[in-house]
């Protein structure tokens, strides 16, 4: 039984359950759900609950220790001589993986799989039209892990089904028997939901937490095969995956920095100015009609952004700017990438910056104004400074935008990693790297795959430094505005 189908029992178990559970407190009332502690919607929901919840957390944690448990148990009929030159235990059991997913796609039976166990190179023809990419040759012994991999699955999906359907039946009769006219439904729905609500808010923190954790393990994985020195000194971006690798972070660094910063000098602006102006000098008929159209540029795919740069944008700058100037003769460079990507962050700064405007008491306009201030001197000298705090969190909203932006400077930026002050010459950031070290049929254990974790370290880091610096200075200012 798949995984989707044994959610839809366990979902119907569930439902059942939670007629069956109004049924039985109405049965122990006698009629009259006065007599009840609870409403009997309780009680289908308790009974729901001790149905549905235990089933689905060991179903969950079944989906997760099952692979690590299968792998380790055929991990041991792999030898040195299955791993090819190069090569690395874990793209070995890649492969094991993909065979085992491959053999279950043709849907072989018993002797049609003892069949292809005994001939390798027609397993590989097999999966091979089925559309399975290898890494390498499939060998005999890794064809027979695969085998196992297929049995021990199949096996233990099984007991899965079993074992989930089973936990789900025995959670509704207990429940069921739990049902009286004194039971306290209503306390066991209201503390369920209350985990409910601090789980919720976990989320959030667990995520950043496992987040930051992948990437240091992965990180340390990368410094041992590859000098920290060399990282986070050199000037040179140059991976080749044959081997002689320069991996310096500071040419990404630099045009991540170069990026952003054109990006900002063109949103920032653009974007507080058009604020200011719908929320203290806008009539309300122009105001309905300008700010959803500003905003409409944030719900255009960063794709479109990305085209408009390659085709019209770069062309432009190019023939009008840098060939005359004799700055550049591409159409790709930081300024292309940067000016696009500034008009995607305008309504990220305008509309947060005007909801934080409008939010500044009307009684602070209103002694500025009876002072005989000017609206522009109010505000310059009363508004700006009193949401100063939320216009910084704006910014730096944008700018953790622009910084993790892809798409855009690959399509406008290019993917040249180099150090240079000439705005119309391509560059790339941190991120487009990240992206193209890990696509491709390259081995994960190598450096050039593993110095992605590296660059999204980095990355962390740094916009983590960004959030501390603008805490530190809307601290400050409330200190000295208060």
């Amino acid at each position: 039984m798949t995984v989707s189908l044994l959610l839809v029992v366990v979902c119907a178990i569930a439902a059942a359950g939670y007629l069956l559970g109004r049924s039985r407190a109405r049965a122990a009332s006698g009629g009259d759900t006065r007599k009840l502690h609870s409403l009997i919607g309780y009680h289908g929901q308790s009974v729901l609950l001790f149905s549905a919840v235990p089933a689905l957390i060991l179903m969950g944690a079944w989906l997760i220790l099952q692979p690590m448990l299968i792998e380790g148990r055929v991990a041991g009929q792999i030898t040195a001589a299955d791993i090819p030159e190069g090569g690395s235990p874990a793209l070995v059991m890649s492969d094991v993986r993909r065979i085992a997913e491959g053999l279950d796609l043709l849907g072989l039976d018993a002797g049609e799989m003892a069949a292809l166990g005994a001939d390798p190179a027609q397993a590989g023809a097999r999966l091979a039209q089925a559309g399975i990419a290898l890494g390498s040759e499939i060998r005999p012994n890794v064809l027979a892990a695969a085998l196992d991999y297929r049995r021990i699955a199949d096996g233990a999906g099984l007991a899965m089904t079993v074992a989930v359907i089973a936990a789900a039946l025995a959670g509704l009769a207990l429940s069921l028997r739990r049902i009286t006219a004194d039971y306290r439904a209503r306390n066991v729905s209201e503390r369920f939901v209350l985990v409910l609500f601090i789980a919720s808010s976990l989320v959030a923190v667990l995520t950043t937490f496992g987040i930051v954790a992948s990437l240091v393990v992965e990180s340390v994985h990368f410094f041992r095969l590859y000098p920290a020195r060399d990282f986070f000194f050199s000037l040179t971006w140059n991976p080749q995956f044959r081997g002689g690798s320069d991996l310096g972070i500071w040419p990404l660094l630099w045009g991540t920095m170069y990026v952003s910063l054109v990006a900002l000098l063109l949103a920032v602006p653009v974007g507080l100015m058009s604020a200011i102006y719908l929320s203290e000098y806008a009539s309300g008929r122009m105001r309905a009609m300008v700010k959803p159209a500003i905003e409409i540029l944030a719900g255009i795919p960063t794709i479109v952004y990305g085209l408009f740069a390659l085709v019209t944008v770069g062309p432009f700058l190019r023939d009008w700017f840098a060939q005359p100037m004799g700055l550049g003769s591409g159409s790709s460079s930081v300024m292309t990438a940067g000016l696009v990507m500034g008009i995607m962050l305008i309504p990220f700064v305008s509309s947060l910056s005007d909801d934080i405007i409008n939010a500044v008491p009307q009684s602070l306009r209103d002694g500025s104004f009876g002072l005989g201030a000017t609206r522009s001197e109010t505000v310059r000298q009363v508004i700006l400074p009193a949401a100063l705090p939320g216009i910084v969190g704006a910014i730096l909203l944008a700018a953790s935008r622009a910084i993790g932006e892809t798409m855009i400077v690959v399509m406008g930026a290019g993917a040249a990693a180099k150090l240079d002050l000439n705005p119309f010459e391509a560059m790339t950031t941190i991120t487009v790297k990240i992206v193209s070290q890990l696509t491709g049929d390259t081995e994960f254990a190598s450096p050039e795959t593993l110095v992605a974790f590296a660059l999204g370290m980095c990355l962390f880091v740094f916009t983590l430094g960004l959030n501390v610096i603008a805490l530190y200075v809307v601290r400050k200012y409330r200190e000295q505005y208060e």
